[in-house]
């Protein structure tokens, strides 16, 4: 079901774009990186996330990590990381296959200001096995609300 509702709102939103099936799994970012032969920070996870009274999909360069203090700053509360079961019910997509399109329930998407760095990235595309490529300007005008800056980068935690 995950996978229909994604290619069903590709070929509604964005035609133009395909989803790249691969043998491997793409359930991780290193997974993924591997069998897309890209590197990690390409990669375009999506977190169901809540923060206060709201939850949201945040998209976000594959290396980086959500940083507390400036999701507390930006929405007033601790960000939390949904449950697989949770993100479940609301995205209609499994953990390692959780993309912004074909949602089963619609909610805000934010997308964070490390995926700039790169001019093309992967999102997962609703599967264990599936992606789908996209420049960063058109992923954020597809389903993007906000750019924001919710993450720091693995050289920014090394220094920290």
């Amino acid at each position: 079901m995950s996978l229909g509702s994604v290619r069903a709102w590709l070929a509604k939103h964005a035609p133009d774009l395909t989803l790249i099936e691969v043998e491997e799994t793409t359930a991780t970012v290193d997974t993924a990186a591997k069998a897309l032969g890209v590197e990690p920070g390409r990669i375009a996870k999506t977190l169901a996330v809540r923060a206060g009274d709201e939850t949201f999909l945040l998209v976000t360069r594959g290396n980086a990590r959500l940083d507390n203090g400036k999701s507390k700053r930006a929405f007033g509360a601790r960000p939390r990381m949904l449950g697989p079961e949770e993100t479940f019910a609301l995205t209609g997509h499994p953990v390692g296959g959780v993309c912004p399109f074909g949602l089963a329930t619609e909610l805000p998407i934010y997308v964070d200001e490390s995926l700039k760095a790169f001019d093309v990235v992967y999102p997962a595309g609703g599967s264990l096995n599936t992606s789908v490529k996209v420049s960063t300007n058109r992923l954020f005008e597809l389903v993007g609300k906000k750019w924001v800056d919710l993450c720091r980068l693995p050289e920014e935690a090394a220094g920290a």
